[in-house]
């Protein structure tokens, strides 16, 4: 199951993806944590030294490999340099699953131990000094959005994903890959005014959105939450020492974290499995399609000289049994 934690910067969406990725992988559960953030944050929250963190490989600086291994066979893409970002998968492609080894894991993905057990952790990249004033950052993040388009991942498979602060990830299609996103918010105005901007975006999609609310100190801020949220607020959390001791650098064991926070991931996981019933492969790739051909029309063919329309597969659609190419 594929998951996001959105929110405003500062508002613990990477501390909570961490604790989640943590949960999963005690449960036994095999996990690829994704920072597609350029403020590369979750690989220290997951307990990586700073120089460790900062020689993960990323994703973005390996695109070329990604795409070429991605494209495999399928004869509507002429060439690994005809593909973006949102280029869908059809007859011939290469996909991706959680639980193989593949060259797109080996080049992007490192193991992270983890009191016993052990994820992979993939990073898009940080934004650099050689992208001042020629780059934009959404590029960097286009790795992780074709890799999650070529994604087929299983009930009791995870995928977590700690996306860009604020809207950010309306900027390409990226925000309909996820059977579930995480909205981390503030008891604030400025902590709920993310919420308004996803829902609002997100309503046309078929997005299943849940809010989590950080930092919360009493009811009164659980009332305000739920005043301006609705049903859509599923957990809150407070302060915890085991983070606050995490964020120092000494890491405890997790089954030392709080009950009231293990009992709030419990939740979390509970919310994204029960999304798998209602997966929709053929509305899943019918968006996947839809946002091809916008970017396609608004700026791809004209970076490429070709028509990208041409590389939708019309009877190709992504589903969980489908064999890899």
């Amino acid at each position: 199951m594929k998951t996001a934690f959105v929110g405003k910067g500062g508002s613990g969406k990477t501390t909570l993806s961490s604790l989640f990725v943590r949960h999963l992988a005690a449960t036994g559960a095999p996990v690829i944590a994704v920072d597609a953030d350029i403020n590369q944050h979750l690989g220290a929250a997951l307990g990586l030294d700073d120089d460790t963190a900062a020689r993960l490989p990323a994703m973005g600086a390996r695109l070329p490999l990604i795409k070429e291994y991605l494209r495999g066979s399928n004869p509507r893409i002429a060439s690994a340099d005809t593909m973006i970002k949102t280029t869908p998968p059809g007859e011939g492609s290469r996909l991706l699953r959680v639980r193989e080894n593949n060259p797109v894991y080996d080049a992007c993905a490192r193991p992270v131990e983890l009191d016993g057990s052990a994820v992979r952790l993939m990073v898009t990249g940080p934004f650099t000094e050689a992208d001042l004033g020629v780059s934009c950052y959404h590029s960097k993040t286009g790795a992780v959005e074709l890799c999650l388009n070529h994604l087929v991942d299983g009930r009791d498979e995870y995928v977590v994903v700690d996306m860009t602060a604020g809207s950010d990830s309306f900027a390409s299609g990226m925000f309909t890959r996820f059977d579930m996103t995480f909205l981390v918010a503030e008891p604030t105005r400025k902590g709920v005014s993310v919420y308004r901007q996803y829902k609002e975006y997100a309503r046309d999609f078929g997005v299943t959105l849940r809010v989590v609310g950080n930092k919360v100190q009493g009811p009164d801020d659980v009332d305000f939450l739920r005043q301006e949220v609705g049903e859509d607020l599923l957990v809150t959390v407070g302060h915890s020492d085991w983070v606050r001791s995490m964020e120092k650098g000494r890491p405890r064991r997790f089954e030392l974290l709080e009950p009231a926070d293990r009992t709030a991931l419990r939740t979390l996981k509970d919310a994204v499995d029960a999304t798998y019933a209602a997966r929709d492969w053929d509305r899943y790739t019918s968006q996947m399609v839809q946002f091809h051909l916008r970017n396609a029309r608004s700026w791809g063919n004209g970076r490429t000289g070709v028509d990208l329309a041409s590389q939708v597969d019309p009877a190709f659609v992504l589903r969980e049994q489908q064999p890899v190419g």
